[in-house]
């Protein structure tokens, strides 16, 4: 049967951060391996286990309104990045080239995540958090919003980061097919052409929004970099967009990544992510393009958090680039990220899988590529499935899965609030280094001690407004 990718017009992708997919989806079946239609869906038993450090099993098990902290689970940001990833995965940081996964060393690794925590006195452990905790999983009660969207819509269980390891190499797949061989978030910048210029290119629009800030995306490549300052805004501003009906064919959106904010981090507040992702859809739901309109969730990296399933190792390489670490060839997936896939084309209750390949971040580049007629960037999103099968209503729904739920709120909030997030301090160090002529033309800028998130929040506004004016002047 065909499908209805040639009837959307708006493509929306809202990027969150650091989730597994059993963490915040593996129960949306109440522990069972189908849907209520029968389907099947490859989430939570509850028979999935781990070692703890005494060799106890611990069972994964359910988060509920009981559960003390219950919105910042699991109480202390996991082990990130390829080693930590490894250690999850493997037992250990430099598995042997035949050896396979078993996803047994969550339990350890996120002790080793605590410890260091603590020893750093970073502050972000909260009072009582076990090891164990890593195993505790989100319910649908607690999550109202996605669960009704990926039991009224599609969700994916089937989806997998592109690369195992952290936040920015993962984003640089999502947008444009290649990390250029980084494995870590202390990249300086990438060289290569991303999905945005090359929707440019084709003399189609894009836009990219920050949550309340300047985009971060905006400074990953340099077509970004120099890209008109028409295409980057803030949630305000796609939401005006979107009220009119003229969003563009590709928007990207990226929650606020401060520790206030609403990424949904670990162990940032989760309920701000599920009220996030409300105000998304129901800015979609409500704009005269809905029928025409297919939103992504997605989020870009497991995080550290426990998924009991083992990553395929048939990716393609992008390119001839070597991984940093370890030689590392990337032919290895991430793990299974949380995924929803939501379109009045799209029939309720929805479990979508490729029918051939692996689905992961660069799927989304396939879609538009697709969609648009546009060449690949890489080899990966040339190889990659894309998701346009899921569209298969020719005539779109009207029915609202989300008409009377509520997101919800937690009752505390993130016990070093002010501290800059990892990503905010990227964020600034980039900015710092634009290319910006002072008064004398001379490229003279150091960036000053920023202590807090409201001093970074202020400077890359600050940076960024600069950098507009200066891309208008010599634009002209």
């Amino acid at each position: 049967m065909a499908n209805s990718l040639g009837n959307i017009k708006h493509i929306v992708q809202l990027m969150l951060e650091n989730r597994s997919f059993d963490q915040m989806l593996g129960f949306l079946y109440d522990g069972k391996r189908t849907t209520t239609s029968g389907a099947p869906f490859d989430g939570l038993t509850g028979d999935e286990t781990n070692l703890d450090e005494l060799g106890k099993t611990v069972a994964a098990s359910r988060i509920t309104a009981n559960t003390a902290n219950a919105y910042f689970k699991p109480g202390a940001d996991p082990g990130e990045g390829f080693y930590n990833t490894n250690m999850q995965l493997y037992s250990t940081m430099h598995p042997a080239a035949d050896a396979k996964p078993a996803n047994s060393g969550f339990i350890s690794n996120f002790k080793s995540a605590i410890d260091y925590d603590l020893a750093h006195h970073y502050g972000d452990t909260l009072p009582g958090t076990q090891p164990a905790d890593i195993m505790l999983m989100y319910t649908p009660e607690l999550l109202p919003v996605m669960s009704a969207l990926a039991r009224g819509y599609a969700v994916c269980d089937q989806w997998f980061a592109s690369v195992p390891t952290q936040t920015v190499p993962n984003r640089a797949f999502a947008s444009a097919g290649t990390s250029q061989g980084r494995l870590d978030n202390h990249v300086k910048s990438f060289t290569c052409p991303s999905i945005f210029g090359r929707l440019s290119e084709n003399k189609l629009d894009w836009t990219i929004y920050g949550y309340n800030r300047p985009p971060l995306t905006r400074t990953d490549f340099p077509d970004t970099l120099q890209a008109d300052p028409s295409h980057f805004g803030l949630f305000a501003d796609f939401q005006r967009r979107a009220n009119s009906g003229d969003l563009p064919p590709y928007t990207f959106l990226e929650p606020d990544f401060s520790a206030s904010g609403n990424s949904q981090h670990p162990n940032y507040d989760v309920a701000k992510g599920e009220q996030l992702i409300y105000q998304v859809y129901r800015t979609l739901r409500d704009s005269p393009a809905w029928g025409d309109t297919l939103l992504i969730v997605t989020y870009d990296e497991h995080g550290g958090n426990y998924d009991h399933v083992t990553p395929p190792e048939n990716a393609v390489a992008p390119d001839d680039a070597v991984g940093e670490f370890d030689n590392f060839g990337f032919t290895r997936f991430g793990l299974r990220i949380p995924a929803l896939l939501i379109s009045p084309r799209i029939a309720p209750g929805t479990v979508y899988r490729a029918q051939t390949g692996t689905i992961d971040h660069t799927s989304v580049l396939k879609t538009i590529e697709e969609r648009w007629n546009l060449q690949p960037l890489t080899q990966r999103d040339a190889a990659a499935p894309s998701l346009a099968d899921v569209l298969t209503l020719a005539q779109p729904r009207n029915d609202d899965p989300l008409g009377g739920i509520v997101p919800p709120r937690s009752a505390m909030t993130q016990p070093n609030l002010g501290a800059p997030s990892e990503l905010e301090r990227i964020h600034a160090w980039r900015v710092s280094k634009l290319p910006i002529p002072d008064e004398n033309g001379r490229m003279a800028h150091v960036q000053p001690a920023l202590d807090t998130s409201a001093q970074i929040g202020e400077y890359i506004r600050d940076r960024m407004a600069a950098w507009d004016a200066h891309l208008r002047k010599t634009h002209r």
